[in-house]
């Protein structure tokens, strides 16, 4: 185990549970992951690996015997007929049979219906009446002559959910986590490998949780496809629905006037829309109607009657364009039904997570490492829905006076809803609540600045905010940084962006085959790169400084491994791209010796000496045996020394073994970390 995994044993002993289990347990059950965790937090929420193993054969039996496949739904009826009574796991839903005044049960995946289940059943679990619910139920056959009389009785019924927590224990558990350390629990609990995700990554799928912990929350994100965006609401909490975009009625979301039947948003914490995205998609303009009304004002009318409700809406859906073509042509919203294209409805969203920097799922992502039962942590973040945290910023900073109040209220929800999931207590310094303040703005900005490109009746807001000396703070959206020229709807003069080396040289044109080198003025100075920022290139940010030099040395200690080693190769690579062909270039790397891996190192070292001899660039290195090196720098015989604070290790975690990804590719597709690079001239 890592050392957090240790540390999430010793203060949540009996809560948490190693994520890859699910998969193991699971085999090729439909079954929701909060009802498989539910069932290995009673049997495997253990570091003993026998217990573990042990629980693992328990929950496969638990399953075997009493989940009901669909396909093996006549064997299950004819074992419940022959004993009388059998225990089932099924989602089971209920109605109200007017003409018998009883309430039927149906069985999902069994196939039986009309069930009877008694009133105390139905007061106890009102969500039954509303959708279905995933329970373990006794189910009894009980034949009679009586004409019209089902011979199926639902004798006990139990939702798979926590019945009881610890919510003080929780808090006080916080306590003994780094705030670095909390975040990566939350992702190992959410099911992924914090390792591979840089910290606004993290936090872009930590967001995702917030419909949970906060009462009336609008989020949307659109993306591309397979980047997870509908897990989280149909996997992660039984206080959480997905439905279909497409399929959502008055009567169904919000309430029917002809029964009084409450709908979804009267029973459940988060409502997702799944593929909402879609121009062509038919939408019924009564729904958007009341469903803005919603969202202003928590309310919405039955009859001459209104009603409140808490439930917070999540809208997801697939982007068919990349980013910078959306900015330049089109809007980050193009995607939507025509109906829902609307300024009135779209101001009214609170976050807009940008799929566009949330990575498409692979396989090495999940975590192997402890994490939450699912469960546990749905139910700590439905009783933090009670808390209000959304002011908890102000006795440091103060937003910018030109910041509506539905823009106010955007951004508070969000830093409420970050601090909830954080920093459960209310309590944290000010430079994390600046963080996560500057997160919640930005989100918000991005559906301002989208809604004005829409209808240019809105106002322009200046986002930002104000420390407690008067310093004013200024807030930019990341594809703003990145597309200045396309952001604002029209097309300016800029730079070329990356490595489109279009320029020929001073004295001639360039051969055949080859990249010319960008010509331009080369100037002292400090450059800072955004995590995720995309467009970033060893081409761009090294390789007009590299341009002439005869001799390169170039000090990392960190090129050790074959990620590091590989940028290395790209690093020479570049240098090939702006040297001239007549030319020979010597590249000289100093760095640390692996202590376990040092001749596989000396071997690609070798390779890549080979290979880089028949192009004209002679590589060498050398070992720091005293380990007294740690900064990080390249210095050419032309008089450039450039500071990396990272080195060469810019780029986050991308597809490295697929030939036919572009980010395996092409540098610039890539996302980046959080980097700083400083150009001094000698």
């Amino acid at each position: 185990m890592s050392e957090l995994d240790t540390k999430v044993n010793e203060h949540f002993s009996g809560l948490v549970v190693r994520k890859d289990l699910v998969k193991a347990v699971k085999g090729n059950a439909i079954v929701p992951s909060f009802v498989l965790e539910y069932l290995l937090g009673q049997y495997c929420a253990t570091s003993d690996e026998a217990s573990i193993q042990s629980g693992i054969e328990t929950v496969k039996e638990i399953l075997r015997k009493h989940y009901v496949h669909r396909s093996e739904a006549g064997l299950v009826k004819s074992i419940t007929k022959e004993k009388g009574r059998h225990k089932v796991i099924d989602k089971i839903s209920v109605s109200l049979n007017d003409n018998n005044d009883t309430y039927e049960a149906t069985f999902s995946n069994l196939g039986v219906n009309k069930v009877i289940v008694n009133s105390d059943t139905i007061k106890k679990h009102p969500k039954l009446l509303v959708s279905g619910v995933w329970c373990i139920a006794d189910l009894e056959y009980e034949f009679t002559e009586e004409k019209n009389a089902c011979p199926w009785l639902l004798s006990s019924l139990k939702p798979i959910q926590l019945s009881s927590f610890d919510f003080d224990g929780y808090l006080s558990a916080r306590q003994k986590f780094t705030t670095d350390e909390w975040i990566d629990l939350l992702i190992q609990s959410i099911g992924f490998d914090p390792e591979l995700f840089g910290k606004r990554s993290k936090l872009l799928q930590l967001v995702r949780l917030i419909p949970f912990c906060e009462r009336n929350y609008n989020l949307i994100e659109l993306g591309p496809k397979g980047t997870g965006k509908s897990h989280i609401f149909s996997e992660f909490s039984p206080h959480g629905i997905l439905i279909s975009g497409g399929e959502i009625t008055v009567p169904k979301l919000f309430v029917n006037n002809t029964s009084g039947k409450l709908g979804l948003v009267g029973y459940w914490d988060a409502i997702a829309f799944d593929e909402f995205a879609g121009k062509n998609k038919r939408v019924d303009k009564a729904l958007v109607d009341i469903m803005k009304n919603y969202m202003a004002n928590k309310s919405f009318s039955r009859g001459v009657e209104t009603l409140g409700a808490e439930a917070s809406m999540a809208f997801v859906g697939n982007t068919q364009h990349n980013l910078p073509y959306m900015l330049k042509h089109t809007n980050l919203f193009d995607e939507l039904p025509e109906k829902y294209f609307d300024s009135a409805f779209l101001d009214r969203l609170h976050f807009y997570i940008p799929g566009w920097e949330v990575d498409i799922i692979r396989g090495e992502m999940f975590s192997s490492g402890y994490g939450f039962v699912v469960d546990y942590l749905a139910e700590i973040l439905r009783s933090l829905r009670s808390h209000d945290f959304s002011h908890n910023y102000e006795e440091h900073f103060s937003l910018s006076k030109d910041i509506s109040t539905r823009d106010r209220d955007g951004i508070n929800k969000t830093f409420s809803g970050l601090m909830k999931i954080l920093y459960p207590a209310g309590k944290a310094t000010k430079d994390e609540m600046e963080e996560i303040l500057r997160f919640a703005i930005e989100g918000r900005k991005r559906v301002k600045d989208q809604v004005m490109r829409i209808d240019f009746t809105f106002e322009p807001v200046k986002f930002g905010y104000t420390d407690a000396s008067g310093k004013m703070f200024q807030i930019k959206t990341l594809e703003e940084e990145q597309y200045p020229q396309f952001y604002r709807g029209k097309e300016s003069t800029e730079p070329a962006t990356d490595d489109e080396f279009i320029e020929k040289t001073a004295d001639a044109t360039v051969a055949p085959g080859s990249l010319p080198t960008v010509q331009e003025e080369l100037k002292e100075q400090h450059v800072s790169y955004q995590e995720n920022q995309r467009g970033v290139s060893f081409d761009r940010l090294l390789g007009p400084y590299l341009k002439d030099a005869g001799k390169i040395v170039i000090t990392d200690p960190y090129i050790r491994l074959f990620f590091q080693v590989r940028n290395m190769m790209e690093f020479l690579e570049t240098v090939a791209k702006v040297k001239q062909d007549v030319d020979e270039v010597a590249v000289h790397l100093i760095t640390v010796e692996d202590d376990f891996k040092g001749p596989q190192q000396q071997e690609y070292f070798q390779k890549m000496q080979n290979t880089c001899e028949t192009v004209g660039i002679k590589f060498s290195w050398e070992f720091d045996t005293g380990n007294t090196i740690h900064a990080r720098h390249i210095v050419t015989d032309t008089g450039w020394k450039i500071l990396l604070d990272r080195g060469l290790d810019i780029f986050q975690h991308y597809e490295m073994n697929d030939v036919f990804a572009m980010t395996n590719r092409i540098q610039k597709y890539r996302q980046c970390k959080s980097f700083e690079v400083t150009y001094l001239k000698k």
